[in-house]
């Protein structure tokens, strides 16, 4: 699953670039954390049937191609984000706190899955990316990704 996850991961990459020109980073931004929460629930079903190969190739396929494309729209969204003069530094720090909350949760997820069962944690990391939907929607209407020159003369754009 290592070597196709990744192919998938790739091609998930270069759709959230194409697509995140095509329709604004915001919006694929969205698609990609509702792909990602619908694909915890396919984990969940997984879970919940049991064994099979197929459903795992299908699963593994829809979360790295979701994941792909949400994470080419997040770093995407966090570069329009960045002032020019400070690209790296900043870049460097939004990258590093984009990281960090799920470093910490990870060391929890065990302990979980032992509570409540594989499908029931995946429904429950379903039901987080609800909040995040909303936080995607917010940081749209806050932000504007789409245009960050719009208030720069051309002199200043180009740096």
């Amino acid at each position: 699953s290592k070597t196709f996850g990744l192919f998938m991961t790739i091609a998930g990459s270069f759709m959230g670039g194409v697509l995140s020109v095509r329709y604004g980073v915001v919006r694929i931004l969205f698609v990609g954390a509702l792909l990602s929460a619908i694909t915890n629930i396919l984990f969940a079903f997984m879970a919940h049937m049991g064994a099979n190969t197929i459903m795992f190739a299908v699963v593994i396929m829809a979360d790295n191609l979701s994941g792909g494309l949400a994470t080419a729209a997040f770093i995407a969204y966090l570069s329009g984000l960045t002032n020019i003069s400070f690209t790296a530094m900043q870049y460097a720090i939004f990258s590093s706190i984009m990281t960090l909350f799920p470093k910490i949760l990870a060391g929890f997820s065990g302990t979980v899955v032992d509570a409540v069962g594989y499908s029931w944690f995946f429904i429950g990391t379903a039901i987080i990316g609800i909040p995040v939907l909303y936080l995607v929607v917010l940081a749209g209407r806050l932000t504007d990704v789409e245009n960050p020159n719009k208030d720069r003369t051309p002199a200043e754009a180009e740096g």
